[in-house]
């Protein structure tokens, strides 16, 4: 217990410095948090244009994906700004500083972590609430305390998936000395094709996002629970089980770590 209270400890103090260092200069960090606000609104006028001319989208109305994109997109927000360390991490393989890491007392992951919080992500979570409360005022959906946990264990599981796809770009990065983009696939792209149920995408797909790579877990099925589609309550804890998918990604990052050679910078 006193190990973890001293890590969160330590991990607090890094985001404490970050924050500090942000606010030094206001005007870039508010103009970057707007940038920020302006990309993802991008997407959200792309969906509003097509339901111009489409009232439903395989049996899921307006509300109902503006609602499942603000959920992705809030969950995404979150996990860049907590694990943006991870995502920056071929910078420092190839300059040296993870050398300075190994050799501190304290762990890996958590000094990784703490080297960066991007506040600034701050504007895309404003817009994700914004678009949530409408889904929700729009929707007609009938809130009791179960969908309530599941909108938080959706948040939960969803930052850890995509933090832990950050670690593994991050392990990659051990055995490249630099980012591979094809991660962007699953994680840029996650939050683009994302934005609608991916039950629409087909079966193959859903299969995939449920056992391989779980963005079904924390988007789709519990999204079913949330509109009243299906009333299992299975469907609630779905998110929870979605973490799993971080004890691979830890795996890959110890294994990277044992078998590390300095860049040499």
């Amino acid at each position: 217990m006193k190990t973890i209270c001293r890590t969160a400890k330590l991990y607090l103090h890094y985001v404490s410095i970050n924050v500090r260092c942000m606010m030094e200069y206001k005007t870039s960090f508010l103009l970057t948090a707007i940038g920020q606000f302006l990309v993802s609104f991008n997407v959200f006028l792309g969906i509003f244009f097509m339901f111009q001319r489409f009232s439903t989208v395989e049996g899921f109305t307006y509300s109902e994906v503006l609602l499942c994109f603000s959920i992705i997109l809030l969950e995404f927000a979150l996990a860049e700004m907590v694990a943006r360390g991870f995502d920056t991490f071929s910078g420092m393989v190839r300059s040296g500083d993870f050398d300075r890491i190994l050799v501190r007392p304290q762990s890996e992951i958590v000094q990784v972590l703490g080297s960066r919080f991007e506040l600034t992500r701050i504007g895309r979570m404003i817009q994700a609430v914004v678009m949530f409360v409408y889904g929700i005022l729009k929707s007609g959906i009938t809130w009791d305390f179960r969908k309530i946990c599941t909108v938080v264990f959706m948040l939960a599981g969803g930052t850890t998936v995509f933090s832990a796809l950050f670690l593994i770009y991050a392990a990659l990065c051990f055995f490249t000395l630099d980012g591979l983009e094809f991660m962007n696939v699953f994680t840029d792209g996650a939050r683009e094709f994302g934005k609608y149920p991916i039950g629409i995408y087909g079966r193959k797909i859903l299969l995939f996002t449920t056992f391989v790579i779980p963005y079904a877990l924390i988007q789709y099925y519990p999204l079913l629970y949330i509109l009243g589609k299906r009333s299992s309550a299975l469907y609630m804890f779905l998110p929870l089980a979605a973490c799993w998918f971080l004890i691979p990604a830890v795996l890959l990052w110890k294994f990277g770590v044992r078998h590390y050679r300095s860049s040499g910078s």
